[in-house]
């Protein structure tokens, strides 16, 4: 093994689980129309098969953190890939959209500890100065996931049947696992704390049942007082936990951390992007398949640029960063995003597809400089003893986000239905949703406005020790 590639084989292997998830997303979101003829169900009801497998993840990442440290980050992100492939399986097993949706809990629950605890694994084992170039190889080989999902979800959906795009994560997570076997090192932080189980059970069952409210909103699968009881209830544990967070030691999911100001806007910033860009990989396949009469794979061909140059940004951001800084680069490509993700208001089936290409692909550069941004800048001055709960905090964030830009594209749709007179999804419902996602991913620019002008400096450049050697700064 070469010396170059020793150095970033662990970033590469953390990579196969992004991979594996972002595959899995990008396939699943161009399929759901198809879905939903298969099992006769409305296409914005599918949304259940996306926003339950997010809350799955937000109610079980608070623990992937304290578990990391008691049973060791190797064995729990080995652990996780297996439970993710256990519930792959049982998605292509499913007969209906109940088993569909409890499959997708069961993937939930690994992807859970997949993603926060394999952050967390390349923060303690790569130098600081270090981080960036480290988060470009987690995040290059993962982006293939979103390049190949959409053509391939289409086109197996298209030719032969949706179940087969679940088998895809089986070969990939045995991969993972042999690899995490052989190369990741035992990491855990030593003084552990006590698991905060008072806090679980607030945070989890609070975060599961205020969401669950939300997505129930316009479905008719309950009736209204339950929909006002499950959402009341949840903001009820949640508001509890709020103030045990507060007053206890060591809570599982620790707000004074948003006392960091460099966490707090990455995580605050990030949560509004997010919820604006998240609501994207729902809305396109509807609009080019139930508004433009697109097959599948015609949308996926479509919508597979912008991963394309998610790609290429990635060997750019460290360059960018350094030579124009966090701040500035957060509040003015969060404006150029919004607009990106607001622009297919303006497709119709006149739109030349070289055009709509065009955009996904530079759409896709803004989006993953970001995002490289917002996930380098919150851990930048997070204590080493405290990684382990900021990853969690951001992760929970981050799938949080993802479920309420679901949640508001498909309450946006539902809305612009009932003011047309409802009947099926066409062209019409969705400039305004595709404009007001691209308004919220806009308002984290306020966010990042008010960070200083050296926020994230620590990551931009190795510290140096006298005689001006470079010195590779640990977290």
């Amino acid at each position: 093994m070469t010396p170059a590639l020793h150095r970033n084989i662990i970033p590469l292997i953390v990579a196969t689980a992004l991979f594996m998830e972002n595959l899995d997303a990008t396939v699943l979101a161009t399929s759901l129309p198809a879905i939903a003829k298969d099992l006769n169900a409305n296409p914005i009801h599918l949304k259940l098969v996306l926003t339950t497998y997010l809350l799955a993840l937000a109610v079980f990442i608070p623990a992937s953190g304290w578990m990391a440290d008691r049973f060791g980050a190797k064995n729990v992100f080995r652990a996780a890939m297996l439970v993710f492939a256990a519930g792959s399986i049982a998605c292509a097993l499913s007969t209906g959209l109940g088993s569909l949706v409890a499959a997708r809990v069961l993937q939930g629950m690994g992807g859970a500890m997949m993603t926060p605890v394999g952050r967390l694994i390349v923060w303690r084992a790569v130098p600081k100065s270090e981080v960036i170039n480290a988060v470009a190889w987690i995040t290059i080989p993962a982006l293939i996931g979103p390049v190949l999902g959409p053509p391939l979800g289409g086109f197996i959906t298209t030719y032969f049947d949706w179940r087969w795009i679940f088998w895809i994560n089986v070969p990939v997570a045995l991969a993972g696992v042999a690899l995490i076997t052989r190369f990741i090192p035992d990491l855990r932080e030593e003084g552990q704390s006590q698991f905060d189980i008072t806090g679980f059970l607030m945070i989890g069952p609070g975060l599961s049942l205020f969401l669950t409210g939300v997505t129930l909103i316009g479905l008719d699968l309950v009736s209204q007082q339950a929909v006002i009881w499950i959402t009341a209830t949840g903001a009820g544990l949640l508001l509890a936990y709020v103030w045990h967070a507060l007053t206890t030691s060591s809570p599982i999911i620790d707000l004074r951390l948003l006392s960091n100001q460099t966490f707090c806007a990455g995580v605050v910033g990030c949560f509004l992007f997010r919820s604006g860009l998240g609501a994207a990989p729902f809305l396109l396949p509807l609009l080019f398949q139930d508004g433009f009469g697109m097959t599948p794979f015609q949308s996926g061909m479509l919508t597979f640029a912008s991963g394309i140059g998610a790609m290429f940004m990635k060997t750019q951001a460290a360059a960018i960063l350094r030579r124009f800084g966090y701040r500035r680069v957060l509040i003015a490509n969060a404006l150029v995003s919004s607009l990106f993700t607001a622009i297919p208001a303006v497709f119709s089936t006149a739109t030349p597809v070289l055009v709509i290409t065009g955009l996904f692909l530079i759409g896709g550069l803004s989006r993953s400089l970001q995002f490289t941004s917002i996930n380098t800048l919150a851990f930048a001055d997070v204590p080493p003893d405290k990684l382990s709960r900021a990853t969690s905090f951001s992760s929970v964030v981050q799938q949080l986000s993802g479920a309420v830009g679901v949640t508001v594209a498909a309450l946006g749709l539902e809305i612009m239905q009932n003011l047309t007179g409802g009947g099926q999804l066409d062209m019409a419902h969705f400039p305004p949703v595709f404009i007001a996602i691209g308004m919220i991913a806009g308002l984290s620019s306020l966010i990042f406005w008010r960070l200083p002008t050296d926020a994230g400096s620590a990551l931009l450049a190795p510290v140096e020790k006298a005689g001006g050697e470079a010195l590779p700064q640990r977290t």
